[in-house]
């Protein structure tokens, strides 16, 4: 079974340090964590706070208090959770700056593309809001004499989160709004490598009117996970991460008799078509790739050339726009790319690029070696592409996680279909082509649960649902949308029948239901 791997450094960060505290019944609380991690500016590579790790404690504290305020808190008209809801979305507007500067401060990744993470997980917030209709049953009069049928979702109890770095505060936001809309009680783990902006949301929910407990922040390591994945009182579990992790989390939440829905890793390919807008595909491809860093479950990190010559066009577009891309600390004007979170994970990435050398793939040079880069200890990794990959390469098969593309060559349009189809994961995918025929074709027969035609990174607006297939995704559910509704709900079906009427007299006010 996998394992979560450990936070790269424990315990020895001086104690002047601030720490990160839980948020536990509507209030910041700092527990008695024996064991820390330390959070990092990735643009310098500086310690700035420290973490705490052992946090099981804290989840029983968390979980009692979820539970004591689920009862009235799932009895609110569903009309009522949405006004908080809307306050809420207020909020989140109002504070989007702040928010991004906490995102890029621990993540890395640049202010624009901070905020519009906020963006996205607003419209999830958004769509949240429309719960009176969303919760709507079904009606049959009559399904025997005098007997009519109805049926209706209710809430689960106190569910959990457990959420990725590369999305610190949009993940969550695909989670928190459904579930708390629908009546539950939340429990979010984040990611131990930037916490911070999960306490704003714990603020800002608070400050929108959310009653204490209904949302709680537990930090913690792999040790709080498995405390979460087996505690009887959490009914549900929400997952992102990598593909081994994602397993394991499908496999001991099951085990516990929770419902899991586990998104897992990806390695996203493009097909560029003869006929497609080079210059169109060449922008797509290198915003795909390399935007925060190559650390996104959708980026594009395999271009697939269809034809005589469209490598090499496509290849020399590519090369001109990474050669133009600003890489720097993500508060600087005009930066473009970031660092990546860890040094840790920067000399992964470093080790599959030498990896792909090794197996006799052609490092194409990009204008960005390393020394070029921001001076300092930051995080940084130049952006590089492959030319002349094979399926067989590691480089190919196995997701990477930073600003690593792969360029693969073949003839014709089935051959390209087919390496997307046979890869084990099955999260996004886009083909760019001005045939409408070729473009239909792909949508309907890629094995693949996000599809972008034109579009390189299909990840699909808050009303749809988000979520890959084959190894990308463990679960019957998506996140977000209609399916994030049926996942934080179960339905309940009535039949009944009325022997006599019941008249309650004359009332001329207007009849309310809020």
């Amino acid at each position: 079974m996998a394992t979560i791997a450990a936070p790269e450094v424990q315990a020895e960060t001086p104690h002047i340090l601030e720490s990160v505290p839980n948020w536990i019944g509507g209030r910041a609380v700092h527990g008695e964590a024996k064991a820390f991690g330390d959070v990092f500016n990735p643009a310098t590579g500086q310690v700035q706070r420290r973490v705490p790790l052992d946090g099981a404690s804290e989840l029983d504290a968390a979980v009692a208090a979820a539970v004591a305020a689920f009862p009235e808190w799932s009895s609110q008209p569903p009309l009522r959770r949405a006004r908080v809801l809307f306050r809420f979305r207020d909020l989140l507007e109002r504070h989007t700056d702040e928010l991004a500067a906490v995102i890029t401060s621990e993540h890395g990744k640049v202010l624009d593309d901070a905020r519009g993470e906020v963006m996205r997980g607003l419209e999830v917030v958004e769509f949240a809001t429309g719960i009176p209709h969303l919760l709507k049953g079904e009606f049959t009069e009559q399904v025997g004499t005098g007997i009519d049928s109805w049926s209706y979702r209710q809430s689960l109890g106190v569910v959990a989160g457990i959420t990725p770095f590369n999305f610190p505060a949009m993940v969550p936001l695909w989670m928190v709004p459904i579930a708390l809309a629908c009546g539950n009680c939340f429990i979010l783990k984040p990611s131990e490598r930037d916490p911070s902006a999960s306490l704003v949301l714990g603020r800002l929910l608070k400050e929108a009117g959310l009653p204490d407990g209904v949302f709680n922040v537990v930090h913690g390591d792999k040790r709080v996970v498995d405390a979460i994945l087996d505690h009887p009182q959490i009914r549900a579990v929400s997952f992102v991460g990598s593909t081994p992790v994602a397993e394991y989390v499908y496999r001991r939440g099951t085990h516990a008799g929770k419902r899991v829905q586990a998104l897992g890793g990806a390695k996203n390919h493009m097909i560029v078509m003869p006929d497609a807008d080079m210059d169109q595909a060449a922008d797509a491809l290198a915003s795909a790739a390399y935007g925060s860093a190559g650390e996104r479950c959708m980026a594009i990190s395999v271009a697939i050339a269809v034809g005589d010559g469209t490598g090499d066009a496509l290849l020399a577009r590519l090369k001109d726009r990474i050669a133009r891309l600003k890489i720097a600390e993500g508060t600087t004007a005009g930066a473009e790319m970031g660092p990546l979170i860890t040094g840790t994970h920067r000399d992964k990435v470093r080790g599959y690029v030498e990896l792909g050398v090794q197996e006799g793939a052609m490092l194409i040079s990009d204008g960005h070696a390393q020394e070029s880069l921001p001076p300092g200890e930051g995080f940084f990794v130049a952006p590089c592409v492959f030319d002349q990959v094979s399926p067989d390469m590691r480089i190919y098969r196995e997701e990477i996680f930073g600003p690593v593309l792969s360029l693969l060559r073949v003839s014709g349009f089935q051959e390209a279909l087919e390496l997307v189809n046979d890869h084990e994961f099955g999260n996004g995918t886009a083909i760019f082509t001005r045939d409408g025929d070729t473009a239909r074709a792909f949508a309907n027969q890629v094995q693949v649960g996000m599809v972008g035609i034109n579009v390189p990174i299909p990840v699909p607006m808050a009303f749809h649902s988000f979520g890959g297939w084959k190894r990308s995704l463990f679960g019957d559910h998506n996140v977000h949308g209609m399916e994030g509704v049926r996942f934080y709900t179960r339905v309940k079906t009535v039949t009944g029948r009325w022997p006599t009427g019941i008249r309650a007299g004359v009332n001329t006010s207007m009849p309310t239901h809020g």
